[in-house]
């Protein structure tokens, strides 16, 4: 195996090793200025840290072949994690840039038959169309061929004893054979190529029983055509075999068809960003540039139809915009001049000049990107459970094989070679390896058209099974920022200036607090703070604590200040009932600030429809008992509870799942991380979480809480179809092979019975692809 990992060039004919040129593309890659195009650095020093990188595997399509390219990759020193899913032919490789070069890896995958691409290569779309171009002609050949076979097999099928002269019936029989050829040739190629990389790497896949069966089939047949008395009988199967195959291909090919449906939904995200954009240079004129080379504070023209490279804001023009796989808002949205656009969002009416703030993995659009890939790869415990059941069948169907063979040799050797090719094709476990990652990627993608990332897929397994969902209030059931109301202030202090203190200690917190007091100031006085923040420190769940101190006032005292909750700030909350958010210093009480919080437009109609789906709802918030009990009351919930701190959102999410929950949280996602993480299965809701830092298995795009009971009728639905499946590709294993043991299942029905099997299965699954309704 060593030398099969090697990155030397090869001194034999070997088809599985990569040609020179693949070599030569793969050592570009070991440019670390284009490692950022494929993977993001998990660690500081991206120079020799760890790397986590997205490619797509050529070739694959089964449990057996994810095994085999997670095999070989896991064997070069400096990978350290390996993930491949094989309904989405995507890989996710953690390495050390230390330790080891991308073109290391890509070359054993590629000797172990299985060659890789990265993620975002823009020349894999076009591989694909070629691809399917190829398995197009493929299915042709074989259809053609079978017809023409089949009108030379039909006069023996219906000739009676002495109608049809031996000659006859023996040319007839040769030109079956040679219009078998084509199909032997050039349709079962992949076929072949598949068991024989199986063979050489000393593996069982799922092509090397069909490959079995198509060459025993040929070989009787070419025998029974040139020796009709010699031992393997005079029967030719010459119409069943391209019968087969041209079933087998037609099943693959939609197949194939309706996974990329699913599979290339994250592919057109990702290229979504242009390859290059009109730049302002120092001149004033705009000049084409590669989207990488923009840095924060480029200013750019987007012109109609393009899609926004970056995330900024428009500092000319006015437009409209397409925000949809990025909020799971449909409409387009007004981008007029000075608001701000997102990376991969599409402009819709005219040109605008866009001021750059986060470029690469900065963006929102790479955020989105991340959970996409993330969720894509993940096994769900019924996939893995599948996918481990997988090759130990594809044994036992071998030995069966066999065994059918050695019974019926005795009275027949022809048809003993065919009762086994029956049994090696009809029991092929393609549709059990699909039946749990078909299902769970259509939902995913359905999902996401409704502005929902799944980051974890084992979280639509859990969020079926749910019986209750807790709410938090501030920022989730609430819109994101809320309405500074009122202020209430040391004597001798202004309002203003106790804004403008909360507002610099708040600024960079995204807290909805913070963020209301920050919007204050800003729509009152268009500036930022005239105070300095020399550190700040956030309690989860209390507030923040920070040093501030004037601009130009160097030699001067810092001041310390606390701003958050009144026990956190040791304010009296009889003196301040009103008030939800308080600062103070190191004297005492400085400000109190009453806070308008206004219900999500869809927030009761969602508490309607969870109860409608037979859930508890219950609320748990931070803020005071009063705030918590007048937001459940409007929004309908009927147990709440307030001035819960996160480690007593845990106590009371912990109590209701040892009374035997299974319990959905849905929090914004900023001091929620603990009850998220350990809810059976968790949203985070809030434009402004940043999406990787999310601890939740869903993420809510959009300002619609609406996804909610959408998303759990979604999971709801998709356990019906992986178990329907599962049942599916039990029952039929279970009937058919009998009936091919006892010799009852000709080679054609196997095969058509087999293409069905991993058709009916893809075509259950993709039922998903439409999203449910809120109910039901």
């Amino acid at each position: 195996m060593q030398a099969a990992l090697s990155t030397g060039p090869s001194t034999r004919a070997d088809p599985t090793r990569p040609d020179a040129e693949a070599q030569a593309g793969w050592a570009a890659l070991d440019d670390p200025a284009e490692w950022h195009a494929f993977g993001r650095p998990l660690d500081g020093d991206a120079a020799a840290g760890r790397w986590e990188s997205q490619v797509v595997v050529e070739g694959m399509h089964c449990a057996a072949c994810a095994f085999t390219v997670e095999a070989a990759l896991a064997q070069v020193p400096g990978v350290h994690k390996v993930e491949v899913n094989a309904a989405t032919r995507r890989a996710r490789v953690v390495w050390s840039a230390g330790a080891v070069r991308p073109s290391r890896w890509f070359d054993a995958s590629a000797a172990a038959g299985y060659r890789l691409l990265p993620a975002a290569d823009m020349a894999l779309r076009a591989r694909r169309r070629r691809e399917a171009r190829l398995a197009l002609w493929r299915w042709l050949v074989a259809g053609f061929c079978m017809m023409q076979v089949m009108m030379y097999a039909y006069p023996a099928y219906i000739a009676q004893p002495g109608d049809l002269a031996p000659d006859a019936a023996q040319l007839m029989r040769w030109a079956s054979w040679v219009l078998t050829l084509p199909v032997m040739l050039f349709s079962c190629g992949p076929f072949f190529r598949s068991a024989l990389r199986d063979l050489r790497m000393r593996r069982v896949g799922m092509d090397l029983p069909v490959a079995l069966g198509i060459a025993v089939t040929f070989v009787v047949s070419t025998a029974a055509t040139f020796d009709a008395a010699g031992p393997l009988g005079h029967e030719v199967y010459f119409d069943s075999l391209t019968m087969f195959v041209f079933f087998l291909l037609t099943g693959r090919w939609l197949e194939t068809r309706l996974r990329d449906r699913t599979a290339g939904a994250l592919e057109a995200l990702m290229n979504r960003l242009p390859d290059s954009v009109e730049r302002l240079g120092a001149d004033g004129a705009f000049v084409r540039v590669a989207v990488r080379r923009l840095v924060p504070g480029d200013v750019v023209r987007v012109l109609p139809g393009e899609a926004f490279p970056a995330d900024g804001i428009v500092t000319a023009g006015d437009t409209t915009a397409d925000e949809a796989l990025l909020t799971g808002e449909s409409r387009p949205v007004p981008r007029p001049c000075g608001a701000r656009v997102l990376a991969g969002s599409h402009n819709l009416s005219s040109a605008v000049q866009v001021q750059v703030e986060s470029v690469g993995q900065g963006t929102r659009f790479a955020q989105i990107v991340a959970l996409m890939e993330s969720a894509s790869l993940q096994k769900p415990r019924l996939a893995r459970l599948a996918d481990r059941a997988a090759r130990p069948f594809l044994l036992a169907v071998m030995a069966a094989a066999a065994l059918a063979a050695a019974f019926w040799w005795q009275a027949d050797p022809g048809r003993a070679l065919m009762v086994a090719v029956a049994v090696l094709i009809v029991t092929c476990p393609c549709a059990l390896s699909l039946a749990t990652p078909a299902a769970m990627l259509a939902s995913a993608g359905a999902l996401a058209r409704g502005g929902v990332m799944v980051r974890n897929l084992q979280g639509l397994e859990a969020l079926a099974s749910v019986d209750t969902v807790v709410f938090d209030k501030t920022g989730t059931l609430t819109s994101d920022t809320p309405r500074l109301e009122r202020v209430y202030c040391r004597q001798g202090l202004r309002p203003g200036d106790a804004v403008e203190l909360a507002a610099a200690l708040g600024a960079q917190s995204l807290h909805p607090a913070a963020r209301a007091l920050v919007s204050a100031w800003r729509a009152q006085f268009r500036s930022p703070p005239a105070w300095e923040l020399l550190s700040a420190t956030e309690y989860s769940g209390m507030g923040f604590e920070g040093r501030l101190r004037r601009p130009g006032d160097a030699g001067g005292p810092a001041r310390s200040l606390r701003l958050g909750s009144a026990a956190f700030c040791v304010v009296d909350p009889l003196d301040v009932e009103a008030a939800q958010v308080h600062l103070s210093d190191a004297q005492g009480w400085i400000a109190s600030f009453v806070l308008a919080e206004e219900l999500r437009p869809d927030a009761v109609d969602v508490v309607a429809a969870l109860r409608g789906q037979g859930l508890a709802v219950q609320l748990l918030s931070g803020d005071r008992a009063a705030a918590a009990q007048e937001v459940a009351r409007r929004a309908g919930i009927g147990t709440f509870q307030g001035d819960c701190t996160p480690e007593a959102k845990l106590r009371v999410l912990q109590a209701l799942q040892a009374r035997g929950g299974r319990v959905a949280m849905v929090g914004d996602g900023l001091n929620d991380g603990p009850v998220l993480a350990h809810a059976h299965a968790s949203f985070a809701v809030g434009a402004a979480v940043p999406l990787a830092q999310a601890r939740a298995d869903f993420v809510v795009l959009g300002d619609s809480l609406a996804a909610i009971p959408q998303a759990i009728a979604q999971a709801r639905r998709t356990l019906r179809v992986v178990r329907q499946n599962l049942w599916w590709a039990a029952g039929y294993n279970a009937l058919c092979v009998p009936m091919a043991l006892a010799g009852w299942l000709p080679a054609w029905l196997a095969g058509l019975g087999m293409a069905a099997s991993s058709l009916v299965v893809v075509l259950n699954a993709a039922r998903l692809a439409r999203p449910a309704g809120s109910a039901g």
